[in-house]
């Protein structure tokens, strides 16, 4: 019989020999491939649990989600030689707390499912609930579900991506086209659901197909409109969890760079107390913002900026009091060895891969940063995906 001490990157328990158990939180004994649950192993809160891969962690109680985030990180940065010098409590947002979720609509020939993929497989499981998102959203998805399903054949496979703005649900639909004649019969459907706009994505592009109002987000009270699938953070505590880290990160400054800006969900912020520089490559999400500010009076000046191929030089960046980075998955090598050359002395680095983020403050750590303030962030609540915001100084 072992003991379960730890849990892995991708959620299986693992063994004071090493040994990996799917299934199993620490303090649960196991025997074989029997499992005697713990006292931190609870009954997980969906019937599709084990089967869907959007969760990997509902029979995992709080004490060991929190563990697990802050552990997921710490334990990048231990292998690039990194201690932080103050790591902050987790931020884990609760169920049913997602504002944006991404399905997939299958036909069959039981129907059409709605759902995320079984673990591991393309096969997407028929969702009976969905106690992650709100419960708006997933009333609204159905609903979806049933207006498209005989626009769908069989075998065929479209993603349905859902947001929750101010003005009403955003949709996007990709692999499906919409004519006209379909667009004219959802119109009623998208009033009764409470949709703004449904947009689709195919080959050619995404076309606005139906718009019955503008969907907006607000940062710092301000309204952005929202591009047709426009990158939002999943959970408006999770946002909030951030942004507070980037303010008190960066506090003190007069003059930021906000790069990977997107629509502005940090440069916003910023601009209560600072002048403001943000940059992205996504064109749409920058006009936005630029517009938001302009309407706000706000000090926020924008580029469109690629910035994974023209990242700022440290000419550019030595203008600057402090950076804010908020990448991709992918991280912010290039931009992360121009800052290492700069005369910069504060960065406040936003990520949701600990591994490239790991990668990204070895750069720094090189360059004589030290990681002085941590914050880690479960906003994808029973999943092992885990965000983080954190501060360098030199």
């Amino acid at each position: 019989m072992e003991t379960i001490v730890r849990l892995a990157a991708r959620g299986d328990g693992v063994t004071e020999s090493g040994r990996y158990v799917a299934g199993a939180v620490p303090g649960d004994t196991v025997d074989g491939d029997v499992i005697a649950p713990g006292p931190y192993h609870i009954a997980p809160a969906c019937s599709h649990f084990g089967v869907c891969g959007g969760c990997q962690l509902q029979h995992a109680d709080d004490a060991v989600l929190a563990d697990f985030v802050s552990g997921r990180i710490l334990g990048a940065l231990a292998g690039v030689g990194i201690v932080p010098k103050t790591v902050h409590p987790a931020h884990l947002s609760p169920p049913g707390a997602r504002r944006r979720a991404s399905f997939r609509l299958v036909r069959d020939g039981g129907g059409v499912r709605l759902g995320f993929n079984v673990e591991g497989s393309s096969a997407v499981v028929d969702l009976a609930e969905c106690p992650v998102v709100r419960p708006a959203l997933w009333d609204a998805a159905r609903t979806l579900r049933d207006a498209l399903a005989p626009r769908l054949r069989t075998g065929h496979a479209v993603g349905m991506t859902l947001t929750d703005t101010v003005s009403g649900f955003d949709v996007l639909l990709t692999n499906l086209a919409l004519p006209a004649s379909d667009v004219g019969a959802l119109a009623a459907l998208a009033s009764q659901a409470g949709l703004a706009r449904i947009a689709t994505e195919t080959a050619a592009g995404v076309e606005i197909a139906l718009q019955l109002a503008e969907p907006a987000v607000r940062f710092d009270g301000v309204a952005v409109a929202l591009p047709p699938g426009g990158f939002l953070q999943a959970t408006a505590d999770g946002e909030a969890a951030l942004q507070a880290a980037v303010l008190e990160g960066v506090a003190g400054a007069g003059t930021v760079a906000d790069l990977f800006c997107g629509a502005g969900t940090f440069a916003l912020p910023l601009s209560a107390r600072a002048k403001v520089f943000a940059a992205d490559a996504a064109r749409d999400a920058v006009a936005a913002l630029s517009a938001a500010a302009k309407r706000a009076g706000r000090p926020v000046t924008t580029a469109h900026r690629d910035l994974f191929r023209q990242p700022l030089q440290p000419a550019e960046l030595d203008k600057f009091d402090a950076v804010v980075l908020d990448p991709p998955r992918a991280g912010a090598k290039t931009q992360v060895e121009t800052i290492a050359r700069s005369k910069l002395k504060r960065v406040v680095h936003v990520s949701c891969n600990p591994n490239t983020f790991a990668r990204d403050a070895k750069i720094l750590h090189e360059a004589g940063f030290r990681l002085t303030e941590l914050w880690p962030v479960g906003q994808f609540r029973w999943s092992v995906h885990v965000e983080l915001a954190a501060v360098f100084l030199r």
